[in-house]
């Protein structure tokens, strides 16, 4: 969905700095410095209008997340369902994600939430999905020992992409899985993303696997 063009955004992004990450390359290895605690941190990929995270922040008070979203303007749009909101425990970044190693450390993220990613449809174009095996490894890598890759998809080709990398891969194991998931009695069908909430009012299906780091 094409966004409407925020006039002024640079400056208007500088009113929400108590909950914008403007450096969010230079915290690897110390992003909990910003919630000033030591409380496990969560990470949603493709963040869009904060809907999900900040519901997942409401949620669970002793957790702290980081949502990180490649477009400028749709960032200030969760900025200020943040500031209406006011959970402390919650920051947004504008970052394109192209190596998560990038910008966190090694075992510093308890779970990564993919809400509704890019299914890149085209075969030349599966090394951008981001359940790549790459990025697969790139999760790992920054995931605590029992961390999880949570995938949630409309997108059928997409869903069994994801699972066949993290079969083939061996670097996960699926501990929760269905094609749909509002069917299920899974905890992740109680926190929603606005796309979610649009592809269930119109009666689509809601793909889902849960990947858990073993070690």
């Amino acid at each position: 969905m094409r966004q409407r063009k925020v006039r002024n955004l640079e400056e208007r992004i500088l009113s929400y700095r108590h909950c914008f990450v403007g450096n969010a390359p230079e915290l690897a290895g110390i992003w909990n410095s910003i919630f000033g605690n030591e409380n496990d941190l969560f990470l949603e990929i493709g963040s869009g209008k904060g809907n999900f995270l900040i519901k997942q922040a409401e949620a669970h008070p002793s957790r702290n997340y980081i949502g990180i979203e490649g477009h400028l303007s749709v960032v200030f749009r969760a900025l200020q369902k943040l500031d209406q909101a006011e959970p402390g425990n919650v920051r947004f970044a504008c970052e394109l994600v192209k190596d998560p190693g990038e910008l966190f450390s090694e075992s510093e993220v308890s779970g990564i939430y993919l809400n509704f990613s890019d299914p890149w449809p085209k075969k030349g174009h599966s090394h951008r999905r981001l359940t790549h095996r790459n990025y697969l490894m790139q999760y790992k890598k920054i995931l605590r020992p029992g961390g999880f890759v949570e995938v949630k998809t409309d997108d059928g080709a997409f869903f069994d992409f994801t699972v066949q990398e993290a079969e083939d891969t061996g670097l996960f194991a699926i501990s929760e899985i269905t094609s749909d998931l509002h069917s299920s009695a899974f905890e992740a069908a109680q926190v929603t993303s606005e796309y979610e909430e649009k592809f269930i009012a119109e009666g689509r299906r809601i793909y889902y696997v849960r990947l858990v780091e073993g070690s």
